[in-house]
């Protein structure tokens, strides 16, 4: 793999860090990439479900996701992961990565892995063909294309050190830190690089600097590299003896950090775990001796890397092997944004004409486009546009539970209210308050109790046992009037469309048997309409593939009796009407229908 990185290329971040994502997205938005970065944020202990960042002037919303297998399952795509990860949690997040598949690079930050568990990590990685940025590094970028989190720090510096669009220098670092002013001396003395990475200060980490070196040597926007190293390991050796092979063939540049080792008496470590020499040979003094003699451009100090570099960009833009780089246009990031308050996903009224979730009003309203009210309900409410077998259920729905006489106690005070005077609104909403847990409210207990019994494996015995042990009866079954002898003809009706257009009928099927069984100890148990419709509206969902965990969101939302108050609203405006069609007077009860036993109050 030549380019680790591309435009393309998306990544799932482990652990929220707010700054280094936002990082990310303001990077994509200065080099104009098509779509952001970062798509998934794996955070174990939030309850969120997503998290909004700036994206240029406007706002993102990226989901959150408990588990990586999760936030993979759902962007397949994102080939990145970048975790944030403690040292304490850094190596189990990237074995479980590792195991799930489709990653080609992971990067971590964490700093003080066990030795042990670093080499076995890298080397499993090894085996998966997976690249390992790290442990303990800031990341790696692939300038105008992918940065990972907070390598070359603000976007102003990044605009300086020219890491906003591709150069000619390969960069390989072990320090994080230096890799800012490495890119800038390279900025200042050349046109930038073309990718860069920071392999990490750990003793073990996963991409070496050969690994990287032979990567760049294969990638055409590389011209030259430049190698960092410090005191402290052999790496540097795998690229002596590769340049020796042949497998190095472009300009090299290098320099290790640490000379002044020399000086001290014993071993020092220099800030990093690897920085450290434990013979001769790791001494940055002997491994700059011996890449200068392997031919690669190593300075005299430090401070004559400029002069290096300025001159090996010069002979091969000479050559005609480094053109002249045209710099692109850039998107500025606001310097000051403000979150908003609200968010909406379904409609937009924006623009010449408002949309109902992605479809103009003018594509849905008229008969002639083919949509029913079923139709916007299914992308209004749910997002989806659904098949016409499902949209016709809906429609069944609402027809069914439009009205059930003036009687039951959502019309009665909806009756009430209008003939006390009030207008069709205050009527209305006095009926819609009515409707809970024992009038409508059984479609979404139905809904509940029916789908946990069968994902169970409850029998209808065990299901009836489990419901009286909870002291709840079971919600959707019983009827004051109808019965097995006098069947519901709303709820056979709806039964016998199920039977007829629906995919399958698991749940419906599971339900007839408790009915079955519990009938046989009264008549009058079985299952009425809010019931039916509720465990239709589970095997509905269930043939449009939806997850359980999604069903149990629309049941917990109170989604179901939303159909009983769409329904019903239908009938309780017709009752309002009514009454006022009829100019009925204020409604006093009848005093002969009130049971009085009014005792005298007791004295304290």
């Amino acid at each position: 793999m030549a380019q680790l990185f591309t435009r393309d290329t998306q990544a799932i971040f482990w652990n929220n860090n707010k700054t280094a994502i936002q990082r990310m997205l303001d990077y994509d938005y200065t080099i104009k990439r098509e779509k952001p970065s970062v798509v998934a944020i794996v955070a174990p202990t939030s309850g969120n479900k997503f998290d909004k960042f700036f994206y240029g002037p406007d706002e993102v919303m990226i989901p959150l996701f408990k588990t990586t297998s999760d936030a993979k399952a759902a962007q397949p795509q994102a080939d990145v992961l970048l975790n944030f990860a403690s040292f304490r949690t850094a190596y189990d997040v990237t074995m479980e990565a590792l195991n799930i598949g489709g990653f080609s690079s992971i990067m971590i930050t964490a700093e003080g892995i066990p030795e042990r568990l670093a080499r076995g990590m890298n080397e499993y990685a090894r085996s998966k063909n997976v690249t390992v940025i790290g442990p303990a590094t800031v990341g790696a970028i692939a300038p105008g294309a992918f940065k990972i989190a907070n390598i070359g720090g603000t976007i102003e510096n990044i605009v300086q050190s020219k890491l906003h669009r591709a150069g000619s220098c390969g960069l390989v670092t072990r320090s994080g830190g230096l890799f800012n002013e490495i890119s800038n001396i390279i900025s200042i003395n050349a046109d930038g690089i073309a990718e860069g990475v920071a392999i990490g200060g750990d003793r073990f980490v996963g991409s070496v600097f050969i690994d990287n070196l032979l990567r760049m040597q294969a990638n055409h926007e590389v011209k030259y590299m430049l190698l960092l190293g410090e005191v402290g390991g052999t790496e540097e050796y795998k690229v002596i003896e590769a340049i020796k092979d042949g497998k190095l063939t472009k300009p090299i540049i290098a320099w290790c950090i640490g000379t002044i080792a020399k000086h001290y008496d014993s071993g020092v470590q220099f800030g990093h775990a690897g920085a450290s020499a434990n013979d001769d040979k790791e001494t940055a003094e002997s491994k700059n001796d011996a890449m200068r003699l392997a031919g690669i451009h190593v300075p005299g100090s430090f401070n004559d890397l400029p002069e290096i570099i300025s001159a090996v960009y010069h002979d091969l833009h000479a050559q005609g092997k480094i053109e002249d780089t045209k710099e692109p246009s850039l998107n500025l990031v606001p310097k000051s944004r403000r979150s908003k308050e609200f968010i909406c996903t379904i409609s937009d009224e924006r623009g010449e004409e408002a949309h109902y979730c992605g479809y103009p009003i003018s594509s849905v309203a008229t008969p002639d486009t083919g949509f029913t009210i079923g139709d916007v309900m299914s992308i209004l409410w749910f997002k989806k546009r659904y098949p016409r077998w499902a949209v016709d259920f809906l429609e069944t729905v609402l027809k069914t539970v439009a009205d059930h006489g003036p009687a039951v106690s959502g019309a009665h005070n909806a009756k009430v209210t209008a003939r006390a005077g009030k207008d069709v609104i205050s009527s209305l909403i006095a009926g819609l308050l009515t409707i809970g847990p024992r009038f409508g409210g059984a479609i979404d207990g139905a809904a509940k109790y029916f789908k946990y019994a069968n994902d169970k494996n409850l029998s209808p015995k065990e299901f009836l046992a489990y419901m009286k042990k909870e002291g709840i009866p079971i919600p959707g079954i019983g009827h004051r009037i109808k019965s097995l002898k006098n069947p519901d003809l709303r709820v056979e009706s709806l039964k016998k469309f199920a039977k007829e257009y629906f995919p399958s009928t698991p749940l419906l099927d599971y339900a007839l048997t408790v009915e079955q069984l519990i009938t046989s100890k009264k008549e009058n148990l079985i299952l009425n309409v809010d019931g039916t419709i509720g465990i239709l509206m589970i095997d509905m969902w269930r043939s449009l593939s939806y997850k359980d965990e999604e069903i149990d969101v629309f049941i917990d939302a109170g989604a179901l009796n939303a159909f009983f108050i769409l329904g019903r609203s239908i009938g309780f405006i017709g009752h309002i009407l009514d009454e006022k069609r009829l100019a009925m007077p204020m409604y006093r009860h009848s005093m002969d229908d009130i049971l009085y036993d009014v005792q005298k109050a007791e004295e304290l």
